[in-house]
């Protein structure tokens, strides 16, 4: 009973459609979480600026300032709503909201649009904007671009291959001196970048940075044992500190060697593991908590992909997995812009992976 109530409510808020546990999406599912990004990408304000004001001058609207990524109330969202966008069309090229996407990624993924965004990063006291969240999710985007076929697909790329460049040259040299992992629930999550980044040295090619990737986590989280998965979550987490390490390192070592690691630093995953519990939607903080349940079943599954259908814990996981999408997606278009100018990357990354 619980499944078909889930599986009714996902179809009726975003037409998706439920087959036992698993959910396919839909065209119509696709239109309507794109209609979430599209709601947004052109909304300037509320913004939350991460903009250091060298002088008076400097005073300028998120527009000015970030004429590509001004909307989605902040940077990296309107980066990630990019690549959702972006992912979307790719995938449902037929989707009813499909040239309306292609208008606004025209819009903002122009080049002289992109090389605003490049030449703020070259202005004092840019150093550490974004890192590496919205720097990991920039390299998103321009990996699902690359190696698309589509000629305004490639257009869009060759546009925005400057700041993704920049991005990667600064991703590079920031590893060589970051010492320690950042272990965190929220943007800094060092494993929730490198994963977002590999996506990009491997689509692109990029030998040396891929390489650097997973020496960075080989050498960060390849003696971790006894992870604190029972501290999480914190209040305000979006992210699993130690299932995204999890699922990083899933991709990092071999299969025997990657369930050798997980049985040391996750015993008895899932264990009792259940979805938090969202009791504010309107919260800008509380609401980050949707953001957890979703991304917290997409490392889950990718655990139980790497585990192999053979291992006694993959279907356990699954299952939990399932339990957490259950109690975060029917939630997205909570009427909320705390929630609703983030969440559908969380749910498209999860539901396009699977």
């Amino acid at each position: 009973m619980a499944r078909m109530a889930w599986g009714l409510g996902l179809v009726l808020a975003f037409g998706l459609q439920a087959q036992s546990v698993d959910l396919a999406l839909t065209d119509a599912a696709a239109d309507r979480f794109a209609g979430l990004a599209l709601k947004c990408v052109r909304q300037e304000y509320p913004n939350k600026l991460d903009h250091v004001m060298n002088d008076a001058g400097e005073v300028q609207s998120p527009r000015a300032l970030h004429p590509a990524f001004y909307g989605c109330f902040d940077w990296h969202s309107a980066v990630h709503g990019h690549w959702m966008l972006v992912r979307l069309l790719r995938e449902h090229p037929l989707m009813g909201r499909a040239a309306e996407i292609r208008a606004v990624l025209e819009e903002n993924l122009a080049p002289e649009r992109i090389a605003l965004e490049v030449a703020y990063l070259g202005q004092a006291n840019r150093r550490s904007f974004e890192r590496t969240y919205g720097w990991a999710w920039l390299l998103k985007l321009s990996a699902e671009l690359h190696g698309w076929e589509d000629p305004a697909a490639q257009r869009w790329a060759r546009a925005l291959q400057p700041l993704a460049e920049e991005l990667a040259t600064r991703y590079r040299a920031f590893l060589v001196k970051q010492t320690y992992p950042i272990r965190t629930g929220v943007h800094p999550n060092s494993a929730f970048s490198l994963d977002l980044a590999l996506d990009y040295a491997r689509a692109t090619k990029a030998a040396a940075f891929e390489a650097q990737i997973l020496a960075c986590a080989r050498a960060w989280f390849g003696r971790d044992r006894r992870g604190p998965l029972a501290w999480e979550p914190g209040g305000e987490d979006f992210l699993s500190a130690c299932l995204e390490e999890a699922a990083l390192m899933a991709r990092v070592l071999p299969g025997p060697a990657f369930r050798r690691w997980l049985e040391g630093f996750l015993p008895g995953l899932p264990g009792g593991l259940t979805p938090a519990i969202v009791s504010d939607r309107t919260d800008p903080k509380i609401v980050h908590l949707d953001g957890l349940n979703l991304s917290r079943a997409r490392a889950l599954r990718a655990i139980a992909k790497a585990l192999g259908s053979a291992d006694p814990r993959s279907l356990p996981l699954q299952r939990v997995a399932d339990r957490h999408a259950r109690a975060s997606l029917p939630h997205l278009a909570s009427g909320s812009y705390e929630g609703e100018h983030w969440l559908a990357t969380f749910a498209v990354r999860l539901l396009s992976e699977r």
